[in-house]
């Protein structure tokens, strides 16, 4: 039996902030104890904040380290060891891989090679011990894309699949409904508005093609597996109406207050992202997660394309009066909710010893060491 003593430490529990003590055993919590330990071994953690490890539903972070610079393709595997030891250290202990399946062809880089890849490399390495960080897949299926189909088809089935969102990035939608913006931000990435104008003019067509047909069979192909579903960047009522009567249950990324506050009402849950929290803002102007946050419409917050944006948005929200067991869960509990995760994402005796151990300082909250399954990984 191995056993591990983390005393001395602010533990975030779901309803209250303890200082106390946790026993590890066998990579699962045995004890959870008020006060500090005097048992031999026992780490002393100073004081500092001890919660559960964070779980990240929506990552795109592995893309950057394939393309860290553009035209300068980083070899596959080393870039997803680079992912995973960025994740384990800004306290993500389990980690949804967003994968773009399907490419719109104004992508800079490469996406569909990177899905294949990605999945193959995580196949091999999580099958050899290789990863810090517990890893699933998280297929972003691009429904107008019209490589989506036959891409995911052969993925949908893999064991690490578990969640699957229904993305639709054409210029004019969603996340990039301002076209002013879009045309701006391609004309800065060398492109000629002429250019610019006839790849809309492109997707735009496509889309009334292929978004349709393509959302009925991803659907009918989901249908009936251990899969999440999710859609993304939803913009309108009636979007979200379309989504809840399709089965889906949860809204990632909502682009419009109306939105969210529209998905809640219907039952479904919210995932935000974390790094809007942090600057203060989108970055692409669609609705601030604070305004989100003030209307109760988050059930969970994701990393999006920065890991460790999670630990300092739960205690952003934490900072803005949001009580800390509650701004905790929404990079804990609440995803592995959503995910139906049962066995992590609190510290409750019998579930998986993930932690982080937090430090605070003049507002920043940095993770200092963390735990996957009572094994120190970061």
């Amino acid at each position: 039996m191995i056993e591990t003593i983390l005393t001395n430490a602010d533990l975030v529990l779901a309803d209250r902030v303890l200082r106390g003590t946790v026993v590890i055993r066998d990579g699962r919590i045995a004890e959870i104890a008020e006060g500090s330990s005097a048992a031999p071994g026992a780490q002393d953690l100073g004081g500092d904040i001890l919660m559960p490890g964070i779980i990240d539903l929506h990552t795109d972070n592995l893309e950057r380290q394939v393309q860290p610079r553009p035209g300068a393709r980083w070899p596959s595997r080393s870039a997803f060891v680079a992912h995973d030891a960025q994740c384990a250290a800004a306290g993500v202990t389990t980690v949804f891989d967003a994968l773009c399946v399907g490419n719109l062809n104004f992508d800079i880089d490469d996406r569909v090679r990177t899905f294949r890849e990605g999945v193959t490399d995580l196949t091999a390495l999580a099958a050899v011990g290789l990863f810090k960080s517990d890893h699933f897949l998280h297929l972003r299926c691009e429904l107008p894309a019209q490589n989506m189909l036959g891409l995911v088809e052969s993925v949908v089935p893999h064991p690490l699949t578990r969640m699957v969102s229904l993305m639709d990035h054409t210029p004019g939608v969603g996340q990039y409904a301002d076209l002013d913006r879009f045309r701006k931000r391609k004309t800065l990435d060398g492109i000629t508005l002429a250019d610019v104008d006839a790849q809309i003019g492109e997707l735009r067509a496509r889309r009334l093609e292929l978004r349709g047909p393509n959302r009925r069979l991803l659907l009918e192909m989901v249908r009936g597996r251990a899969i999440v579903l999710a859609s993304h960047d939803d913009e309108t009522l009636e979007e979200v109406a379309e989504n809840h009567a399709d089965g889906i249950r949860i809204s990632e990324f909502p682009v419009r207050l109306v939105a969210a506050k529209g998905a809640r009402a219907l039952g479904m849950d919210v995932i935000a992202g974390a790094p809007n929290l942090v600057r203060g803002g989108s970055h692409s102007g669609n609705v601030a997660v604070t305004e989100l946050l003030a209307a109760g419409a988050v059930d969970a917050l994701a990393s999006d394309y920065v890991p460790g944006a999670l630990v300092e948005a739960a205690f952003v929200a934490a900072d803005a009066g949001m009580p800390v067991p509650e701004a905790v869960a929404l990079v804990t509990s609440g995803p592995a909710r959503l995910a139906g995760l049962a066995d992590r994402g609190r510290i409750a005796v019998g579930l998986r010893a993930d932690f982080v151990r937090v430090r605070r300082h003049e507002g920043l909250a940095a993770p200092l060491a963390v735990w996957r399954e009572g094994q120190r990984v970061a």
